[in-house]
């Protein structure tokens, strides 16, 4: 029996379409776009069991990247549902009015009301819920339990904190922050976001730049030449004393077995790398706490980002399908236990905290909203911040770098049409490339 409401419409419309996608049982048959490899077994038995729940659905598996999700619309036959990492390269479709509305499913209803802010960043379509949330996986500082305790540390939560903790560990010999700069995605997502995250409000500030569009520069109100100063100054600061003297050539993996080998006592990474320290040595002790830049705790925040969200096409054929099978996505049992395998936190109201003792350290801050998305993936893909992150780890002058980024936002901003508050341009903004494949 379908799980929406108006169940005796809802079949009368499937009946109506099942000439346009029935399964061998006859049965109404959807396509459900999912590709995050290293949850596709859970995704499949979950998929599994909704087939086998009812009589009139059946939902089959598309593990397309999200280059051929676009061509699909280009070509009029997009997927019924999806459920894909929000970011530019997805949130277009919301820009476009490309979505239905899903604010009338049992499923929005249960989101948490602190997070619209962070789905609207990357642009709406008026009075639509073009999305909902269904990962929110959050990132900060992964450090070694066993270090901290062994030299009697607490861990940091002022910047003036983080620094004596650094010298404390340099003096036992044991560096402070394992670098990875090779890959330039690790220190967008790591070094940059925090630094940036935990000094200024990231919310307000690419609201502010949105608004001041081509005349972004030296004389506006908001730049990131000025309020990206202090934190890429605090960033160098570590950099430059606290990190492995051979940083610049080494990668992902490498951070992640040195961490593993003690190598290192803090680790700028999400917990994507958790799994992968595991496998070296799974009984190690490591926690999570955000990156202090400040002097008030009360700044303390964790990178997030809306990992995966669904979304139904207006181009789908199968709308009443498509929402009978998000609705069952979105059962407390189902979300939960899939936020709980993935290390992620659950998006609706009055969900459990994830059990892993791993990300305890992010807790209070996600319960508390006190969070921020990367500003790494905040901008138009065209502007290579993973590349100009790298380019100042690596010695570049931060404040040359900053300068051309206001360059490059001012020109591109001059050949959009005006942004909406939160749209950023309104562009495609830099994809996450995570060893994770998020």
């Amino acid at each position: 029996m379908l799980r929406t409401a108006g169940a005796a419409a809802a079949v009368a419309a499937m009946s109506a379409t099942m000439l346009a996608g029935c399964s061998a049982d006859g049965r109404e048959t959807i396509r459900f776009t999912f590709s995050k490899r290293e949850a596709l077994d859970f995704m499949r038995a979950l998929v599994e069991d909704y087939n086998a729940s009812q009589g009139q659905v059946r939902v089959e598996m598309d593990t397309s990247g999200v280059d051929v999700v676009s061509a699909s619309f280009v070509r009029g036959n997009p997927p019924d549902i999806m459920l894909a990492n929000y970011n530019y390269e997805v949130a277009r479709f919301v820009q476009r009015c490309a979505l239905s509305d899903l604010s009338g499913t049992e499923a929005a209803a249960r989101i948490r009301p602190d997070l619209q802010p962070l789905m609207d960043q990357y642009g709406t379509c008026p009075d639509r819920t073009s999305a909902l949330p269904y990962s929110v996986m959050a990132a900060s500082v992964i450090y070694n339990e066993e270090i901290f305790e062994q030299l009697g540390l607490d861990v940091p939560q002022t910047w003036s904190e983080l620094l004596a903790t650094a010298d404390a560990l340099e003096a036992a010999g044991i560096t402070p922050f394992y670098g990875t700069f090779k890959d330039d995605w690790t220190v967008g997502q790591g070094w940059y976001d925090y630094s940036v995250g935990g000094s200024l409000d990231v919310l307000r500030f690419f609201d502010d730049l949105a608004a001041e569009g081509a005349d972004v520069g030296p004389d506006s109100a908001v730049s990131f030449e000025r309020d990206f100063a202090e934190p890429m100054d605090r960033m160098m600061q570590l950099v430059e004393n606290y990190v492995n003297a051979d940083a610049p050539s080494r990668g992902y993996g490498d951070g992640n077995l040195a961490f593993a080998q003690g190598q290192a006592a803090m680790y700028l990474q999400g917990p994507w790398a958790l799994g992968e320290i595991a496998k070296t040595s799974p009984d190690l002790k490591v926690g999570t706490f955000p990156l202090p830049m400040t002097e008030d705790p009360d700044d303390l925040a964790v990178r997030v980002n809306m990992d995966l969200a669904a979304m139904i096409p207006e181009g789908s054929r199968h709308q009443e399908a498509a929402r009978d099978f998000l609705e069952y996505l979105y059962q407390p049992e189902n979300i939960e236990a899939y936020n709980e395998s993935q290390l992620g936190f659950t998006p609706i109201t009055g969900a459990p905290a994830p059990s892993d003792p791993r990300i305890a350290g992010m807790r209070e801050y996600y319960d508390a909203g006190q969070v921020y998305q990367g500003p790494s993936v905040l901008v138009p893909k065209t502007i290579p911040v993973f590349n100009y992150a790298q380019a100042m780890v690596l010695g570049a002058p931060p404040a040359s770098v900053l300068a051309t980024m206001d360059e490059d936002w001012a020109r591109l901003a001059f050949r959009q049409p005006a942004p909406t508050t939160g749209d950023a341009l309104g562009a495609p903004a830099q994809t996450e490339t995570k060893e994770s494949g998020r």
